[in-house]
This record gives C-alpha cells, structure tokens and sequence, in this order.
C-alpha cells in the first residue's frame, strides 16, 4: 500500500518537508513527485490533482487525494493507527494536537520574515519584537511538551510525533537564521538538524542550484550546522 506525495522543493519548502517526514519518520511507504515551485509550473503540475493549489499533497492508494498538512496528519493517523502518529497517552495526545494547530496557523512573524533555508547559516539577522515573541511561545511551549510528556526520550513528547514533524522547520529557521533560544531549545533545535531523515532530506536538497537565490538575506553567514 503506496501513497503518493507530491513535494515542491527540499532545500526551502517547509510544507514539503512537513509531508515528507509524515511518511519517513512513521514507515509509511511513499512515492515521491517533484512538483515545479519555483519552475512556474506549479499549477499546471497540481492540476490533475484538484483542488489543490499548494504543496504538499498526497494521493491515498485508493485514489483519494488529500492537501494541507494538518489534513494529511489526520488521514494518515486515522488510516494507521498502530503507527504512532500522535503520542497514546490521551492527555499528550491533546497538547500535541494544540502544539501543532498553533504551529500550522500561527507563528507568523517568524514564519515570513524568517523563510526555511537549509544552505547556510545566516549572521546578524535582526530580530524584531514581533519574531522574539513568537520565539518565546514556541520555547514555552516545547518547554512544557518536553515537561509533562517528553521525559521518556529526546522528542517534545518523549518518542517522535506529529509535533515534531510540524515544528522540524521552526528548528531548521531557529538554525539557519541563528535565532536566540535558551538552551533546552538549541538542544532541541539540535536533536532535530541531526535526525538522520533531516540529514538526508537536506543532501538530496543541495543536488538542485538556484539563480537568483530564494530569500537570500544578504547577510554575513556560516556553513550550516549539521547539529
């Protein structure tokens, strides 16, 4: 039973990245299709796909095709339920599905001024008011996660989940735009840069060049951290 799972680009793609780890983390047998992002040629690559209009998306093995990655979470947790999507225990379970709705519609100062990069490390980017708040939050609340639930294992919630699927590219732009974060959260942002599936995504990446570049910051960098 194979699925399909139409990705955008590796190296800058967040929402991609979100779809594939759903598949790789959770052995999920998938079959991977470029679709062209940045070629202009998105809508016409997602048209036998509609009603989609952005990636990721994935077509079920009974033809069933499903968008947005909070609705790919639900339909492969719901269609394997021994795989260990989201965390057992009902009340982790519960701030897992909190954690990650408030990832997948919030955070948006850091989201748009701090677009996922995964080529290099960029120095002395200004962090405004509003990009140190969202921070703030996503320290309190990996602090909390890691807290209550996590003490069993190195995830927010001890084993690896859907929260640490959605908040993979919150530590990727934490790393690539060396942001302020106290030190429970660098070890987190580190235990996610060295997950062998990030490592992997990230080299299949650096296979494709840009020119011009997307979102380069024109800023002194470094190489990237690969922990």
């Amino acid at each position: 039973m194979t699925y399909d799972l139409y990705i955008g680009d590796r190296t800058f793609s967040s929402w991609s990245l979100r779809g594939w780890l759903m598949f790789e983390k959770f052995d999920i047998a998938q079959r991977t299709h470029m679709i062209g992002l940045y070629a202009g040629t998105m809508k016409d690559d997602l048209a036998p796909l509609a009603p989609a209009r952005l990636v990721p998306v994935m077509r079920c093995p009974d033809g069933v095709v499903v968008g947005d990655t909070l609705a790919m979470a639900e339909t492969l947790a719901e269609r394997h339920p021994t795989a260990g999507l989201w965390p057992s225990d009902p009340a982790a379970r519960a701030f897992a599905r909190w954690m990650v709705s408030e990832m997948h519609s919030g955070y948006g100062a850091l989201r748009e001024a701090c677009p996922m990069q995964m080529l290099r490390q960029w120095k002395g980017f200004d962090v405004s008011p509003a990009v140190q708040a969202d921070l703030t939050r996503i320290e309190e609340m990996w602090a909390l996660a890691r807290a209550r639930f996590g003490t069993s294992g190195p995830w927010l919630f001890g084993a690896y989940s859907l929260a640490d699927v959605f908040f993979a590219p919150i530590a990727i732009r934490i790393a690539g735009y060396d942001l302020p974060v106290g030190a429970e959260a660098a070890a987190y942002v580190a235990q996610t840069l060295a997950d062998p599936a990030i490592q992997a995504w990230r080299a299949e990446g650096l296979k494709v060049s840009y020119n011009p570049e997307p979102y380069a910051q024109g800023l002194d960098s470094a190489p990237w951290p690969t922990s």
